[in-house]
């Protein structure tokens, strides 16, 4: 894949270049971290980052948090269901914690 220069922005062209490649993959299939991505394309982050929020908007990918970028229309629906179960697991083990620590407070207060 490549990026070639021209009057429209580095987003455009990322944008333009992935979705070239996209066509060539299947529904589901992750993309490159935007690290690579960035790395790839000799871009700063920000600037793949715009690119893909552009895929984003179009539908062609979909976005799945921590665990990437994916082709629209596949399994990141699932990995988005794996990351909210891991977020609430977490979620309860603060409350857990922050209940504790309150009891604590009052104990050693009163």
């Amino acid at each position: 894949m490549t990026v070639t220069r021209g009057p429209k922005s580095k987003a455009v062209l990322v944008a333009d270049a992935l979705r070239e490649e996209i066509r060539r993959m299947q529904p589901g299939e992750r993309l490159p971290t935007q690290r690579e991505l960035a790395d790839r394309f000799g871009y700063a982050g920000q600037t793949v980052q715009n690119g893909l929020a552009m895929l984003r908007a179009e539908g062609v990918i979909e976005s799945a948090g921590n665990l990437g970028n994916f082709v629209s229309g596949g399994g990141a629906q699932e990995g988005v269901s794996v990351e909210i179960k891991e977020i609430r697991s977490q979620i309860q083990a603060l409350t857990e914690r922050v209940a504790e620590l309150e009891s604590r407070s009052a104990a050693g207060g009163a």
